[in-house]
């Protein structure tokens, strides 16, 4: 039986279902809400590229590392996509990341949901003994994200990754460890509370 398999993960907020080739037309509307590959240090597909991507996804779901998600908002439309990539079984580790969001709930409750989802899975349910995240060096928003999520900076690998458009990639490494998941969970918890105020 393999370590991951497909499962769909709700609360309040958000909603994660598998990633599947029904979920294009709503993923190409969701990126054309910022125009989110314009972003040069990141990678978000072209709308006329999702359906590439989420092959891209899924292929690499067969093979075994990675599990991809479509995010739904509260009103049950979708927002975005995220995954555990780099997924490490034999040493009970997962990275969350390939993550991007719509514009219209960045900064709202979908984002902290469904990291509360995905960590509680991975450490309640996997047994995850780490959880990692990684993000361009120049990315600041999503760095500020994932250290307001309580994750702690392991270090910077540098020149790691030549990025598309020719430019070294300097890349952030942050990870949460498991007995660090209680006091994490709390925290984000108490995050979602204040923002349902």
């Amino acid at each position: 039986m393999p370590w991951l398999e497909p499962i769909s993960l709700s609360g309040p907020h958000a909603s994660l279902k598998p990633l599947s080739h029904d979920h294009v037309d709503g993923l190409t509307e969701a990126v054309k809400d910022g125009e989110l590959w314009k972003l040069w240090y990141t990678f978000v597909p072209k709308p006329e590229d999702m359906r590439k991507e989420i092959d891209r996804r899924l292929g690499l779901q067969a093979a075994g590392t990675m599990m991809p998600w479509t995010v739904f908002d509260a009103d049950g439309r979708i927002a975005g996509m995220t995954t555990y990539m780099n997924v490490d079984a034999p040493n009970r580790r997962v990275e969350i990341g390939s993550t991007w969001y719509a514009k219209a709930v960045q900064r709202s409750a979908v984002n902290t949901q469904c990291k509360l989802l995905l960590l509680g899975h991975a450490f309640e349910k996997l047994d995850c003994i780490a959880v990692e995240f990684r993000t361009h060096f120049f990315n600041h928003q999503s760095r500020r994200g994932i250290e307001r999520l309580g994750a702690k900076l392991d270090g910077i690998l540098r020149s790691h990754q030549i990025a598309a458009n020719g430019t070294l990639r300097d890349t952030v490494v942050y990870s949460i460890i498991a007995s660090e998941w209680p006091t994490v969970q709390a925290h984000l918890t108490y995050q979602l509370h204040e923002k349902a105020r």
